[in-house]
């Protein structure tokens, strides 16, 4: 047991005396670099040990402005805060005028599809009282039999009534879509 003790701490001298005689990594690579040949001046190599630290590598964006000419540069702004001001207030009124036609368009197709619902609301009258009719007109065989040529006389009169709802409701349709179109167009978004 003591022979491992004194060859433990014979090992243990042995290893402090390495460590405490041996560089640093730092001082290693510093010494190899100044032993190795330098290279051509076209390409510089940046490091910590060249890269200046009290001066900017670049700069980006225009130089800085001289200051010498304070006068000329308040009546430079002046100027420009005023075409500035114009600017803004045509900016301010074509929005206007774009919001004003925005409005009337709206208008335009919240009045078709108006117009729309109305149609429909007719042609879905007319159709019933089509059907009530035929319904009356059918449950009674003697009244077939009697009116059956004043009845293919109102059958046309009104298919003919729906058949023109039907075209009046599809071109109303028509030009709600087109006006939606135009609204896309130009801009417009519909009202929710």
């Amino acid at each position: 047991m003591k022979r491992t003790i004194w060859m433990a701490i014979g090992v243990l001298l042995l290893l402090g005396t390495n460590l405490a005689s041996a560089q640093s990594l730092g001082e290693v690579a510093r010494s190899a670099r100044k032993g190795k040949p330098q290279q051509n001046a076209a390409s510089h190599h940046y490091d910590n040990d060249n890269l200046p630290t009290n001066e900017h590598l670049s700069v980006v964006g225009p130089a800085p402005a001289d200051n010498s000419n304070g006068a000329n540069q308040s009546a430079d702004s002046t100027a420009q805060k005023a075409v500035q001001a114009t600017k803004d207030a045509d900016k301010k009124a074509a929005a206007d005028d774009r919001q004003r036609a925005a409005d009337v368009m709206k208008d335009k197709i919240d009045a078709q599809k108006k117009n729309i619902e109305s149609l429909n609301h007719e042609l879905d009258l007319i159709q019933r009282e089509y059907r009530l009719r035929a319904v009356a007109m059918y449950s009674d065989a003697g009244n077939r039999l009697r009116n059956s040529a004043q009845w293919d006389k109102e059958e046309v009169d009104f298919k003919k009534q729906l058949e023109e709802k039907q075209k009046a409701v599809d071109a109303a349709k028509l030009e709600l879509e087109n006006l939606q179109e135009q609204a896309r167009k130009s801009g417009v978004r519909e009202r929710e």
